[in-house]
């Protein structure tokens, strides 16, 4: 099996999928945006910069889908695809994926964003496998915490090596895909790590290494 593994937010997005989604529950009213849109900001800061406390962020980021039912969460997510979601979808992203899978090569979207959030954006971007963090639930209701170890940073490796641990096929190639330094440990793990429109850090770490550096929002850098 080739895997080509791709990062998903500021990635194959031309934005961050869990921030956009704190914006939208701001301007829709769900919750109190004088006081979420400060945190979500801050969060995501601290994101950007390599800081983030995973497990204050996540607290943070889940308490949303426990104060509502799941048909109301899935109306809103509807919307919020729509309106967030299909204008930062990258042309160019989509052509990678399809790339890779006329060769033959097996998509998969790993991200630290929860599940309620990425798995319909993976669907419309056409890829079928998804690792994100998962949102605890109860029966139909989410219950404001996550289960198991959340996809961020090295559990990002974690959670490939399990789920390559149930797949029928030996891993033989793999490509990872991704625009942050959060992602380091899984970038050295593969055998074809490329930097997409990296951050700083990132940028300067693939320089070192002779990773590729590409755009899909802009022609190859180099």
């Amino acid at each position: 099996m080739n895997l080509a593994i791709f990062d998903l937010d500021n990635t194959l997005l031309a934005g961050d999928s869990d921030y956009l989604w704190g914006r939208f529950l701001c301007d829709m009213g769900i919750v109190d945006p004088s006081q979420y849109e400060a945190a979500n900001q801050r969060f995501y800061e601290d994101y950007k910069q390599g800081l983030l406390d995973i497990d204050a962020f996540l607290r943070f980021s889940l308490a949303p889908l426990a104060a509502h039912p799941l048909e109301q969460l899935e109306a809103w997510h509807r919307q919020f695809m729509e309106e967030r979601i299909e204008p930062i979808i990258l042309p160019k992203a989509l052509e990678l994926i399809e790339e890779h899978r006329a060769r033959g090569d097996r998509p998969l979207i790993i991200t630290a964003t929860n599940a309620f959030v990425t798995e319909p954006i993976a669907r419309r971007l056409g890829v079928e496998d998804i690792l994100a963090t998962q949102p605890e639930r109860v029966g139909n209701r989410y219950t404001g915490r996550y289960v198991g170890t959340p996809t961020f940073q090295h559990g990002k490796v974690k959670a490939l090596e399990e789920w390559l641990g149930a797949q029928p096929e030996p891993l033989e190639r793999s490509w990872f895909y991704s625009d942050s330094r959060n992602d380091l440990p899984l970038l050295e793990r593969v055998d074809h790590p490329v930097a997409v429109d990296a951050d700083e850090v990132l940028s300067a770490e693939a320089t070192r290494r002779g990773w590729p550096l590409i755009s899909l929002r802009e022609p190859v850098r180099a």
